[in-house]
C-alpha cells in the first residue's frame, strides 16, 4: 500500500509519497514550482536534495515552462510583436528556464492504491508578465510505483490568444561513481553553442557505444531520434522515456558533484527564435507531456 503525507516546515509545504515498506519514496516541494526534491528506490538515492546548494542556482528538478534552457537576451518576436523576458542568468544576458520554477503550486487531487499513489498539483497564471503576457494553467502529476515514477505535465491556454512554448524537466540524478557511469541515447545531431551557450547550429553526432561520463565537464545538448534515455551507474540503472513527438536532451555535470542533470525537453535553447521544437498553443487548447523514470537495482557481488 502507498501513502501520502503533507509536511510543513518554516512556512514551506512538502508532499511525501511512499509505500509502506519505504522501498519507494518521493518528496515534492509545493513552494518551488512543484519540483521533485528527493527520490529513492530500494534504499538508493536517485534524486537527492543538497542543503549546501541553492535551488535558485541549480534549478534542481524544476519544471521548465514556457521555455526550456535559454533565450538570447530574453528577446523574441511572436505574431510580429517583440517581447522581452527578464534576463535572470548569472553572468550572461539570457532568460533562463522559464517562469514557473519558483511558483507556488497547490495540491488539487491525490490517489492512493495498492500498487501506486499519485498527486496532481496546479498553478494558474493570473497576472500577465511583460515577457509572456498570456494566461495559462499548468498541472503536474507525479505517479509513484515500486520501481518507477511518472511525471505528467499538462498546459492549458486560458488566454484569448495563442502563445509559443516549449517544455522541459531539470532533474539531477545521483551516482556513487560518476566516472564509471554511462549514458545511452539515439542521436545523430549535437547542438552547437556560442560562448553564451546560445544555439548557433547543429553538428553531426554518432554515439556508437554508451557515453562514459568519466571526469568530463558536460554541458551539451542533442536532438534525439527516439524517446528513450538510459543512465547506468555502479549501483543502479534508469530508463527515462517520453511520449512527446519531438525530443531533445540536455546533459550537465556540475563541478565536484556526484550527480548529473539529464534534462528531457520538447525544444532546444533559444527555441523562441530558432523555432526548433517550438509549438503554438491556441486559446482553450491543452498540451500534455509524459515522462517516466524506471529504476533497476544492480546485483552486488556480496548479495
Amino acid at each position: 500500500m502507498f501513502k501520502i503525507n503533507t509536511i510543513v516546515k518554516k512556512e514551506h509545504s512538502f508532499l511525501e509519497m511512499k509505500n509502506t515498506k519505504e522501498t519507494a519514496k518521493a518528496k515534492i516541494s509545493l513552494d518551488e514550482g512543484g519540483r521533485l526534491m528527493d527520490l529513492q528506490f530500494d534504499g538508493i538515492s536517485i534524486i537527492k536534495e543538497q542543503p549546501s546548494l541553492i535551488y535558485g542556482d541549480t534549478y534542481a528538478s524544476s519544471i521548465l515552462f514556457p521555455f526550456a534552457n535559454r533565450i538570447k537576451n530574453g528577446l523574441y518576436t511572436f505574431k510580429g510583436k517583440e517581447y522581452k523576458f527578464n534576463c535572470n542568468e548569472n553572468g550572461r544576458n539570457n532568460a533562463l528556464h522559464g517562469l514557473v520554477f519558483n511558483k507556488k503550486f497547490e495540491l488539487i487531487k491525490h490517489e492512493l492504491n495498492t500498487n501506486y499513489c499519485s498527486v496532481t498539483l496546479s498553478y494558474q497564471e493570473k497576472k500577465k508578465s511583460i515577457g509572456f503576457p498570456f494566461y495559462y494553467k499548468i498541472y503536474v502529476t507525479y505517479t509513484l510505483k515500486e520501481k518507477s515514477i511518472g511525471v505528467s505535465i499538462k498546459i492549458k491556454n486560458l488566454d484569448s490568444s495563442s502563445f509559443p512554448f516549449t517544455l522541459g524537466w531539470h532533474p539531477y540524478f545521483e551516482s556513487s561513481n560518476l566516472y564509471s557511469s554511462f549514458l545511452n541515447f539515439d542521436s545523430s545531431e549535437k547542438i552547437a553553442f556560442d560562448e553564451n551557450l546560445i544555439t548557433t547550429g547543429f553538428t553531426k553526432f554518432n554515439l556508437e557505444n554508451s557515453l562514459q561520463i568519466k571526469d568530463s565537464q558536460l554541458d551539451d545538448s542533442y536532438v534525439l531520434n527516439s524517446n528513450l534515455i538510459e543512465f547506468t551507474t555502479p549501483l543502479y540503472s534508469l530508463k527515462l522515456d517520453s511520449d512527446t513527438k519531438e525530443n531533445f536532451l540536455q546533459i550537465y555535470t556540475p563541478k565536484n558533484r556526484k550527480k548529473i542533470a539529464i534534462e528531457p525537453m520538447t525544444g532546444i535553447c533559444d527555441s523562441f527564435n530558432n523555432k526548433k521544437g517550438l509549438q503554438i498553443l491556441h486559446a482553450n487548447e491543452e498540451f500534455t507531456a509524459n515522462w517516466n523514470v524506471t529504476f533497476s537495482k544492480k546485483a552486488q557481488l556480496n548479495e
